[in-house]
């Protein structure tokens, strides 16, 4: 059963109500005024039985997303936080002071999973929706970018090891006494890998990796051998994924990279300082001017870039309502030159009897297409899309999402707070003209 606040006109004796601690002209408490919260509980309504349990409110656990991805927090530290700031407390719509976490960190984890892809994209859309007239321009910036998962970087012995470790700990759990656990073999295996790519090293680590494969394969046969039937039966998925990571070679394609997270894909930076990075691509629709974005999307697969823009453009016109007229893209778009409404627009040479005022608006396009690049680096650096730690393919698609809100909201609180800033220089400036006129209240004190 949905949850929701239950405001008291009553003051409590034991409770300090937020509002005496609080300034009512601080930037977060006037964003929390702009956010339809009544939209969002009918909009998460769906979500939720009719019978049972009270669960946290609504606005509680959407205000938690929100704070996450503006302020760059883990679902732990979040919650540390939140106890420490009235701020936080008075934008997730609590009225008294709350020296008790809100709810377990964990249950931050079961939200986003009770809210699937529509409910995300709801608090995408949310953002964005703040700025208003904003969002409704006429061009687009679109680019991708990747985001890399929480793995290190893989080689054929950090599996087989993994695998090893795996194997064991289920051997130790079932009670089964393996023959030969390899157990010394692998750590003297893994010394031989230090400073393998040395030209008088490079062969005893290339047997190293090939005994390990070895000491794996040894292992898993055991343990079917030996496992009671009715584990051996739930375990025999788990033995043909090592076979497969066991079997593979450098040359096949959708190889598995990590053990825990196996939709993991490689893809290639180009960039001398790092060559390759692991993880899902994801492409990123801003508005040209405003600087916005309408769109974060992930994809399970490595997809060129042109296959990328209807599925980001459908999220545009869920976002925005609205068609864009015109989508900016780089060069890696070419190859369709419209979908549906919008325009597809790379850079490409003038014909010669182009008028120099021509070549200046075409180039002045183009580099705004560039502004793309630092909003990208600002997502994954201030919120939270460098490494993601929230598991599987929906995890990715929910940390780019998330992390696109953050960018909006944090976007509207420093408008917030400039434009508070200006009407304090303005204020400021009426006290000081009234000091010059009147000079009977120089002694007063403001």
């Amino acid at each position: 059963m949905q949850g929701k606040h239950k405001h008291e006109p009553q003051l409590n004796m034991f409770k300090t109500q937020l509002k005496t601690l609080i300034l009512d002209t601080h930037a977060l408490v006037i964003l929390s005024y702009k956010i339809q919260w009544t939209s969002i509980d009918k909009e998460f309504e769906q979500y939720y039985s009719d019978s049972g349990r009270p669960s946290v409110p609504t606005r509680t656990m959407v205000g938690l997303l929100m704070l996450k991805s503006m302020f760059n927090e883990s679902d732990e530290s979040l919650i540390l936080r939140w106890v420490e700031n009235p701020y936080w407390q008075y934008f997730c719509g609590e009225q008294f002071f709350n020296h008790a976490p809100p709810c377990d960190p964990s249950d931050l984890v079961h939200f986003r999973k009770r809210i699937q892809k529509t409910g995300v994209e709801y608090i995408l859309k949310v953002s964005a929706s703040l700025h208003c007239k904003a969002i409704k321009e006429e061009q687009v910036l679109i680019d991708t970018t990747v985001q890399e998962k929480d793995i290190t970087f893989p080689t054929d012995a950090k599996l087989a090891v993994g695998i090893l470790k795996e194997c064991w700990r289920l051997a130790d759990k079932s009670n089964v006494k393996l023959h030969q656990s390899f157990s010394r073999k692998t750590a003297q295996a893994k010394l031989k890998l230090r400073f393998g790519s040395h030209p008088t090293k490079k062969t005893i680590a290339r047997q190293a990796v090939r005994d390990l494969r070895k000491y794996a394969k040894k292992v898993i046969m055991q343990l079917r051998n030996h496992l009671p039937e009715e584990i051996k039966r739930y375990s025999e998925e788990r033995f043909l994924f090592y076979d497969k990571i066991l079997a593979q070679k450098r040359g096949d394609k959708k190889k598995i990279y990590s053990l825990h997270e196996p939709e993991v894909y490689c893809m290639s930076k180009g960039k001398a300082h790092k060559q390759y990075e692991f993880g899902c691509k994801v492409s990123i629709g801003v508005t040209a001017y405003t600087g916005i974005i309408v769109s974060a999307t992930s994809f399970e697969t490595n997809v060129s870039d042109v296959h990328t823009l209807e599925q980001t453009l459908e999220q545009i016109r869920y976002v925005t309502e609205r068609n864009p007229t015109e989508a900016i893209c780089d060069r890696g778009y070419r190859g369709k030159k419209k979908i549906n409404e919008t325009i597809i627009t790379i850079p490409k040479p003038l014909p010669d009897s182009s008028t120099r005022y021509q070549k200046q608006k075409v180039r002045e396009k183009f580099r705004r297409r560039a502004s793309i690049e630092p909003l990208i680096g600002h997502l994954k650096y201030d919120h939270r899309m460098q490494r993601n730690f929230l598991k599987g393919v929906y995890g990715d698609f929910v940390n780019c999402v998330l992390a696109a809100a953050g960018f909006n909201l944090k976007k509207m609180l420093r408008l917030i707070a400039s434009s508070l800033d200006s009407m304090k220089r303005c204020s400021y400036s009426i006290i000081y003209a009234l000091i010059n006129l009147f000079p009977r209240f120089e002694k007063v004190a403001f």
